[in-house]
């Protein structure tokens, strides 16, 4: 199995020499590595590499400290390479979900997760009802005041709040509305965030445009993506459709591409819904001439 290994770094006074040293000694021919802060999940060359790892690929860190600060974060990432049928190795952890111990580790991890999410809400509940009996009743006063200073602070609060999901699924996201837009309708870049997501964690529309709304007054992605997208044949956008698929995987089989338009529920151009290679090929030779590989 291809070993991919990633390093990274938190500043630039740091080197991520030992790191790479440590994961080629593992085996890992391709390294990538990286200087972002671990707090931060929209890392571009970690999305990079989350999208075109492929089936049978493991992704190898020296530590778990180096993928992810929180385990809510290891987890989503080893879903999401579970989804692909790619594995995770930390070198200096006992992980490794290729084998059966590393498989019961994780599931030891997501248990301890779920139960500690439960603790914290049973003493919530608890405290709640404990000041209700004393005759406190709970929430901000200044909010129960209507006071404009109090109003402003949870209004911010709730915005960091929601930047700070967003930060946790930008990498679901960002990457295809910064490659498609506005080239694509929304419709479709939409279908194709989705295509490659398990079905609990996939967006609607509407929450698709308010987070890239967000990213746009944020600045961290051009105004131009909420640009109007030009109307195109029904093949024109067929093969804008499977350029952005080859794009984001370029290395991905002409069997793949039929499957994940199939996922889309996408008709072929003579309107059937099972794809074959031959079709895809002539699309991607078509998108090729537009210019659009």
């Amino acid at each position: 199995m291809p070993l991919i290994g990633y390093a990274r770094v938190s500043t630039e006074d740091q080197t991520p020499l030992p790191q790479a040293q440590a994961l080629r000694s593992a085996g890992c021919a391709e390294i990538h590595e990286e200087q972002a802060s671990g707090g931060n999940r929209a890392r571009p060359v970690l999305t990079r590499l989350l999208e075109r790892i492929g089936k049978g690929d493991t992704l190898v860190v020296v530590r778990i400290d180096r993928l992810a600060r929180s385990l809510s974060h290891l987890l989503e990432v080893i879903e999401r390479l579970e989804a692909k049928g790619a594995f995770f190795r930390s070198l200096q952890d006992p992980i490794d979900t290729a084998s059966p111990q590393g498989k019961f580790t994780l599931q030891v991890l997501g248990a301890a997760a779920e139960f500690e999410r439960a603790l914290i809400r049973e003493r919530t509940k608890a405290g709640l009802a404990h000041a209700r009996t004393e005759g406190r009743v709970g929430g901000n006063p200044g909010l129960r005041a209507r006071d404009p200073a109090a109003l402003r602070k949870v209004r911010l609060a709730r915005q960091d709040g929601y930047r700070e999901r967003l930060g946790e699924t930008a990498q679901d996201w960002v990457p295809h509305v910064r490659r498609l837009r506005p080239g694509m309708a929304w419709e479709d870049v939409l279908r194709i965030v989705n295509a490659s997501l398990p079905y609990d964690r996939h967006w609607t529309q509407g929450r698709l445009l308010r987070a890239v709304n967000a990213y746009v007054r944020d600045g961290f992605l051009p105004e131009t993506v909420l640009g109007r997208a030009g109307r195109r044949r029904g093949d024109d956008r067929l093969s804008v459709i499977v350029a952005a698929i080859k794009g984001a995987d370029p290395d991905i089989t002409l069997q793949a591409i039929c499957d994940r338009l199939e996922a889309m529920r996408e008709r072929t151009p003579r309107g059937r819904t099972r794809w074959n290679p031959s079709s895809v090929k002539m699309l991607l030779n078509r998108a090729e001439k537009a210019g659009l590989l």
